[in-house]
């Protein structure tokens, strides 16, 4: 999904919450949450949009509708064993994007 898809779901209450995702190297992804599955978003080359702090994610969503955030900590070994970080554990922080 790229952001102007992302926008038009947001704005039809189809997106759940926005995951941050904080990835080891101080790079930041944006997951969408919908029912039980997370989609990643996407630039124009149809890779990961890549960002680079919690302020550039504010930049970025900045005029989109409300919707909940979260500051996601992925845990490296976690994701070399292939396990599925659930919601409420530790890592998980709700985000104002808003200032």
């Amino acid at each position: 999904m790229n952001m102007q898809d992302l926008a038009g779901r947001v704005q039809a209450g189809h997106i759940d919450a926005l995951h941050l995702v904080s990835l080891e190297g101080g790079i930041y992804v944006l997951e969408a949450q919908m029912g039980d599955r997370a989609y990643p978003v996407e630039d124009e080359s149809g890779r990961p949009l890549s960002l680079r702090s919690v302020e550039h994610a504010r930049q970025v969503l900045r005029g989109m509708a409300r919707v909940p955030v979260e500051l996601v900590r992925a845990d490296v070994h976690d994701e070399m064993c292939g396990l599925l970080v659930e919601p409420g554990a530790l890592g998980w922080l709700p985000l104002s994007i808003r200032h």
